[in-house]
C-alpha cells in the first residue's frame, strides 16, 4: 500500500508540473498547446536514450529532458505560434496549429524509436525505466526515490515561479503582458520576448514532467496521447488562468486518478482499470459545475466570506 501511495504522489507531481506548463503558455499567448503530449513523450525518450547509451541512472538525465523540452518550445513558437500571433489569429486557430505540430512531433518520435530499435537494438517501442529506480530504506519499508524526487521538484518549481514572476524584471513584464499586452507594449515591454520565454519555460516544464514520468509509467511513442487528458484536466480544475492553481489542480487530478481507480477496483473489480482515463474528466466536470473558473476562484470565494 505504501508503494502505491509513493507512486501516486510521484505521478501526481509530474501531472502538476505538466499542467502548469499548459497554463503558462495559455495565459501568455492564449494558445491551448495540444503539442504538449508529444513534448512530454520526447522528455521520456530523452531520459530513456541517455540511460541506455551511457548506462547510468535515469536521474542523471532528467535535466536534459527539460532542456530538450525548452528547445521544442522555442521551435514551436518561432516557426508556428509567432507567425500566427502576428497575423492576429484567433484562439481556435492557435489551438489547431499546435495539434498539427503534435502530429509532426509524434511522427518524428516513431521515426526516432525505429532508429533506436534498428541501430542500437534498444527496446524503444515499449520500456519501463522504473526498474532502474533506486530504493531507499526507511524503517522496515523500501521507498522508491522518484516518490521523493518528484514532489521536491514540484515544490522547487513553485518557489522558482513565484520568485521569477514577482521578483524579477522579466517576470513582472510577463505578468504585465498577460494582463494587458497593449499597455505592456506602450511601457517598453517587448511582447515577443515574453511570448518566447513562456514557450521556453512551458516546453521545459513539459520535458521535465516527461523525464520524471519515465520513472513512473511505461514508455512508448503514444504514451503522451493517453495521459494528456490528465494534464489538461489538471490545468482546468486548478484554474486555467493561474499557474499556481494548475500546479495544485494537476496534483489533485493525479492523486484522484491513480488512487481512485485502485480503490474502485477493490469494490467493482479489475475491469475498472480500463476506464482510468475517465476519472480526470469526471473530476473536471464536477469542478466546472461547482466553479467554472477552477479551484483558485473557489478558494478566493471562501476567503471573501
Amino acid at each position: 500500500m505504501l508503494d502505491l501511495v509513493i507512486k501516486a504522489v510521484a505521478y501526481s507531481s509530474c501531472i502538476g508540473i505538466g499542467a502548469a506548463a499548459i497554463a503558462l503558455i495559455y495565459n501568455t499567448t492564449k494558445t491551448f498547446n495540444f503539442a504538449h503530449s508529444s513534448m512530454i513523450t520526447w522528455g521520456i525518450y530523452i531520459v530513456f536514450t541517455a540511460t541506455y547509451l551511457f548506462g547510468k541512472s535515469p536521474y542523471f538525465f532528467i535535466a536534459l529532458s527539460a532542456l530538450f523540452g525548452a528547445f521544442l518550445g522555442t521551435i514551436v513558437y518561432i516557426f508556428v505560434n509567432r507567425r500566427l500571433i502576428k497575423a492576429k489569429a484567433n484562439e481556435v486557430t492557435l489551438m489547431m496549429s499546435t495539434l498539427g505540430v503534435d502530429l509532426i512531433l509524434f511522427g518524428f518520435l516513431n521515426i526516432y524509436s525505429d532508429y533506436l530499435l534498428n541501430k542500437y537494438k534498444f527496446p524503444a517501442k515499449y520500456f519501463a525505466l522504473e526498474t532502474r529506480d533506486v530504493f531507499i530504506k526507511i524503517g522496515d519499508a523500501h521507498i522508491r526515490l522518484v516518490g521523493l524526487v518528484a514532489p521536491i521538484v514540484l515544490a522547487l518549481i513553485v518557489i522558482f515561479l513565484h520568485i521569477f514572476l514577482t521578483k524579477t524584471k522579466i517576470g513582472t513584464a510577463m505578468r504585465a503582458s498577460v494582463e494587458n499586452p497593449e499597455l505592456a507594449g506602450l511601457s517598453g515591454i517587448n511582447p515577443e520576448v515574453v511570448y518566447l520565454l513562456a514557450w521556453v519555460i512551458g516546453g521545459g516544464l513539459a520535458g521535465l514532467s516527461g523525464g520524471l514520468l519515465s520513472m513512473v509509467i511505461t514508455g512508448y511513442t503514444a504514451v503522451g496521447m493517453t495521459i494528456v487528458v490528465s494534464f489538461f484536466a489538471g490545468a482546468i480544475v486548478g484554474g486555467l488562468y493561474s499557474v499556481y492553481g494548475s500546479l495544485l489542480g494537476g496534483f489533485l487530478i493525479g492523486l484522484g486518478e491513480y488512487l481512485g481507480v485502485t480503490l474502485l477496483s477493490r469494490f467493482v473489480g479489475a475491469w475498472i482499470f480500463s476506464y482510468r482515463p475517465a476519472i480526470p474528466l469526471v473530476i473536471m466536470a464536477i469542478t466546472l459545475l461547482v466553479e467554472p473558473k477552477g479551484l483558485v476562484a473557489l478558494s478566493t470565494r471562501f476567503q471573501r466570506r
